[in-house]
């Protein structure tokens, strides 16, 4: 018996392991299969979002959206959950977020979902936690973003007209959604997901090329599924021409004017009034100050908007950081574009790293209020901790490429008897190049003066045999080339500062050399062209290149330079600065953080601690001008000098 006693107990101790591993594998598939399903569905729903009278209904019950956009694209993947879950936490029921197409769309027909852009994945996650979802997947987006969000491989089409319902604008939407849409459509309210209301475009009153257009976009909605209440998006001088029969129109403002009210009233009598973007502070312009909006200017308007009774949704609740190269630039108003910094923080009441602010405390007090009367007879939860920061030890520079030297890890150069603008550069599978930089070089033999004929988009910088002279932009157009012997090589390093987002010359952001170049009276020819996207792949190949040299050797500008941040423990988030240095890019483990700039605002690059890991993490800074030799870090952001954005 005693044996037998004995292999009963070992048997039990197998049986039981075995249950676990069995258990623990189950787990992991079922991880899998659900990571990307569509929400779970909720059964005995009386109706989705209705505007049928002067409110809004959501299950047959009167219903206040409180929103706030948070851009999935824009907030590292790692932290959706924390910035969702503090937006929950100030009393915010419903997310809005914009679909970048140019990003899901890099060339064109290649789609990208994953990862990063795993647009199901944040659906899921918002729904998880409770909030409902505006969705707003354009084409066109705003956003402060390269091309409102259009893929720059439209423009390869000479005849292009963006926004319109030209056919090779409208063939690449109908493509486009017909992969977004299928991927979304499982996530509405009537198929038991969190998304009861999608956008028709943005803001298209302000542009209204094409009274056609809206109807081709709510058409090319509903044709693919969509079935929950279609909103637009408008300022009050846009309200006029940017509705569409069978959508909401909704406004956006910072400052509350009772007339614009009773335009939107008068626009759609007896209908729920919504301000779709309530700016709760502004972006910023490289050259320019820091724009803030205080929280004392900005609760008297909100504590105003909801005892009208208005829905709102703020824009932005959390703004996150311009990664890479995506930053807009602005036209209206203005003699010459001027591109956007790299951070969103936007003074929203989520900073760019995730912090609370004045804003978040006050508003979170204030819609506590409402919280309790109209959504809820629970108190709101806790705020959630904040995420650590930590201002690490310089990091030195330790190796510097030139530029001349990573052309070699470049694809191969291409040849044109006249300049070739950017987009239209047989790269990237014939789709052009996107963002970055390109460098043209041509042969001269003599000295003068070189004229852009204001054909570089966006600024150039100039070389004779890779010696600086200058930089030619939209405010400087002639430069004088010094007088050599022989032939000469000329080289133009053309940066793409970001293209356009809003306003009426989206067909017209063409990027690099757009025309030609005049030398004297002679216009150039015969250029070699180097592609400069740095994309991941082209940086990963700098990092295992043997070419770098040690900084005892006095480094030539522009040029790559080579750092390691060594961490003992767990990452935290950072901040890079850099005093010293002039204008560039920065990249920490193969990511571009974005540019930086000496003449600010912005004097810090927000380094997200999921990016990092434990050990040598690399770091690689493109600079144009000059270094002072190290990286420096800190715990807190330099947005630059302040300035009220009234």
């Amino acid at each position: 018996m005693e044996n037998v006693s004995k292999f009963t107990v070992r048997l039990s101790l197998k049986q039981r392991y075995c249950l676990l591993l069995g258990l623990t594998v189950a787990v992991i598939i079922a991880y899998q299969f659900t990571r990307n399903r569509p929400p779970v569905r909720r059964m005995n729903r009386s109706g989705g979002l209705r505007a049928d009278s002067s409110h809004f209904t959501l299950e047959g019950k009167p219903f206040r959206i409180l929103g706030g956009s948070i851009h999935y694209f824009r907030v590292p993947r790692a932290y959706w959950k924390d910035r969702l879950t503090k937006m929950k936490a100030c009393g915010l029921n419903t997310l809005t977020t914009y679909v970048p197409w140019n990003l899901h769309e890099p060339e064109r027909g290649v789609f990208d979902f994953e990862d990063q852009l795993d647009l199901e994945a944040y659906l899921h996650l918002a729904d998880s936690l409770g909030l409902w979802v505006i969705l707003r997947p354009g084409p066109y987006i705003c956003a402060e973003w390269d091309l409102g969000g259009l893929p720059s491989w439209l423009l390869r089409d000479r005849n292009m007209r963006l926004r319109t319902t030209y056919s090779g604008f409208t063939d690449a939407v109908n493509s486009f959604f017909d992969h977004l849409i299928k991927k979304v459509a499982p996530y509405q309210y009537s198929k038991g997901g969190p998304v009861i209301a999608v956008q028709v475009e943005n803001e298209y009153g302000s542009y209204a090329k094409d009274e056609e257009y809206m109807p081709f976009v709510k058409e090319a909605l509903l044709s693919r599924g969509i079935t929950e209440l279609l909103l637009t998006s408008d300022n009050k001088d846009g309200l006029r021409l940017g509705g569409v029969k069978g959508a909401l129109e909704t406004i956006n403002f910072q400052k509350l004017n009772q007339n614009d009210i009773k335009h939107l009233d008068g626009v759609q009598p007896q209908k729920p009034k919504m301000v779709m973007e309530f700016w709760s502070g502004w972006f910023d312009l490289w050259g320019d100050l820091h724009h803030v909006y205080s929280a004392e200017d900005m609760i008297p308007v909100v504590t105003e908007i909801l005892e009208q009774g208005m829905s709102i949704n703020f824009y932005m609740f959390h703004g996150g950081t311009n990664f890479g190269f995506m930053n807009g630039a602005l036209a209206v108003g203005m003699p010459a574009p001027k591109p956007m910094v790299t951070n969103y923080d936007y003074d929203a009441p989520l900073s760019e790293a995730g912090d609370y602010t004045t804003k978040y405390h006050l508003l979170r007090n204030l819609i506590s209020h409402y919280h309790n009367v109209l959504l809820s007879d629970e108190p709101l939860p806790g705020p959630p901790y904040l995420v650590v920061k930590k201002a690490y030890q310089p990091a030195l520079v330790q190796q510097h490429l030139s530029l001349w030297s990573a052309l070699h890890f470049t694809e191969k150069p291409l040849k044109s008897e006249r300049p070739v603008n950017m987009e239209a550069l047989a790269v990237n599978n014939n789709n052009g190049q996107s963002y970055g930089y390109t460098l043209y070089e041509t042969a001269i033999t003599s000295g003068g003066v070189l004229n852009s004929n204001n054909n570089i988009r966006d600024r150039a910088m100039v070389f004779v045999d890779r010696h600086f002279i200058g930089v030619l932009d939209y405010q400087v157009q002639e430069l004088a080339v010094p007088d050599g012997k022989g032939r000469r090589t000329l080289s133009l390093l053309v940066e793409n500062c970001g293209r356009v987002n809003y306003g009426k010359t989206l067909d017209e952001q063409r990027k690099g050399l757009v025309g030609e170049i005049q030398l004297n009276t002679h216009l150039l020819r015969d250029f070699i062209i180097h592609s400069l996207d740095m994309k991941p792949g082209f940086v990963n190949r700098l990092e295992s290149a043997g070419h770098w040299m040690s900084m005892r050797q006095r480094p030539s500008f522009p040029a790559f330079f080579h750092a390691k941040l060594y961490l003992n423990r767990s990452p935290k988030d950072t901040y890079i600065k850099l005093p010293g240095w002039s204008k560039g890019v920065v990249f920490i483990n193969g990511r571009n953080l974005g540019r930086h700039w000496s003449i600010g605002p912005q004097q810090t690059l927000y380094v997200p601690a999921p990016w990092l890991h434990r050990g040598d993490n690399q770091v690689i800074v493109f600079e144009e001008q000059e270094t002072d030799g190290k990286i420096q870090f800190s715990s807190s952001p330099d947005y630059g000098m302040a300035v009220d954005v009234q």
